[in-house]
């Protein structure tokens, strides 16, 4: 087995959907369907203390780890244009502005970061960590590390760095992303053995 397929193979999606490796059409359709979960993510909100909660993070996460770093990453980037178009896709939007505009307020940061965490969990993926609760779980918290970088060095940036930034762009979030790193992992690593893979 070549290092590229074997790649390929340790992928969520590519396990269920084989040809997904080969075929430009099949991977445009789920970064479109990937592009609207992140869409619905944005705009559903869950009561948690200490604040509410939506479940983009989730998303992004899970498409990681089921996709692997260039879906996803290219599902992400797909999500950013349709923002950047001007499409109301964002947490907020249209009340709160959009497009590029609403993209380079206080949540651009994340927004950067929503991007590198779906590429940096997915390099994971590929190289088998979603097949296990425990990596696939790790994998999620290594992503969600990368989303929370440049979104409290934007924060920084815009605001002043005089100003509480970790208070207010950190210390809020943390036990609710927690949960979302937990489920994303979790999720993942369950489908995984629901299909019966076992690790090479």
């Amino acid at each position: 087995m070549s290092a590229t397929t074997a790649s390929q193979s340790t992928t969520l999606a590519n396990r269920l959907w084989p040809s997904l490796s080969t075929s430009l059409i099949q991977k445009a359709a789920f970064a479109v369907i990937g592009s609207l979960l992140l869409w619905a993510s944005a705009k559903i909100s869950v009561p948690f203390l200490p604040v509410k909660m939506t479940m983009q993070l989730f998303v992004v996460l899970a498409l990681g780890l089921a996709f692997g770093a260039q879906l996803a990453g290219a599902t992400v980037l797909l999500y950013l244009a349709e923002g950047a178009a001007g499409l109301p896709v964002f947490t907020a939007t249209p009340e709160k502005g959009i497009g590029l505009v609403y993209m380079m307020g206080t949540t651009g940061g994340y927004l950067l970061g929503f991007l590198l965490a779906a590429v940096v969990t997915g390099w994971l993926a590929d190289r088998g960590w979603s097949r296990h609760p425990v990596t696939a779980v790790a994998a999620a918290l290594i992503g969600a590390v990368f989303v929370y970088i440049p979104g409290l060095m934007w924060l920084g940036v815009l605001l002043g760095w005089d100003k509480p930034i970790l208070a207010w762009g950190l210390y809020p979030f943390l036990l609710t992303d927690a949960v979302k790193v937990l489920l994303a992992g979790l999720i993942v690593a369950g489908s995984w053995s629901l299909i019966g893979h076992k690790a090479r």
